[in-house]
């Protein structure tokens, strides 16, 4: 039995969460989109009764600079729970400081990737993203206690 892949978007900013869909939608990743506009509402899309929670998202496109909760917040939450510990979650973000790509690393990411401002270069990252968590990679074997 195959599940949806589905991607949990966490951004807050309606332009790049426009811009994150539109790039995956040209490159043909048709998986379905699921967004989060704050780290409070992702953590309850993932753990809590949120409307529009979600079982188990394919792949995590985490924003750091996020209202209610930081996202190295939600990503600190998200390895610190066994149902979500081994969950590929990419960072993609505007920020440049080194101190948020090592604690990113610290905390587990997977992938950290700061957005080109040119939407073709974009556009190629979310490609080589997609291809590479949603088809190429396998993640670990679902083990049922």
């Amino acid at each position: 039995m195959s599940q949806k892949k589905v991607i949990l978007l966490v951004e807050d900013n309606p332009d790049d969460e426009a811009l994150t869909i539109r790039a995956l939608k040209k490159n043909n990743i048709l998986n379905e989109v699921i967004v989060a506009k704050d780290g409070a509402e992702a953590v309850d899309m993932l753990f809590g009764s949120h409307e529009k929670a979600v079982h188990l998202p394919q792949l995590v496109l985490l924003d750091l600079n996020l209202p209610k909760l930081s996202g190295l917040e939600v990503l600190k939450q998200i390895r610190s729970n066994e149902k979500t510990q081994m969950l590929p979650v990419v960072v993609l973000t505007t920020s440049n400081e080194d101190r948020d790509r090592m604690e990113s690393y610290k905390l587990g990411v997977n992938s950290y990737i700061r957005k080109p401002v040119d939407f073709k270069q974009f556009s190629d990252a979310i490609l080589q993203v997609g291809l590479y968590w949603l088809v190429l990679n396998e993640g670990p074997p679902n083990i049922k206690k």
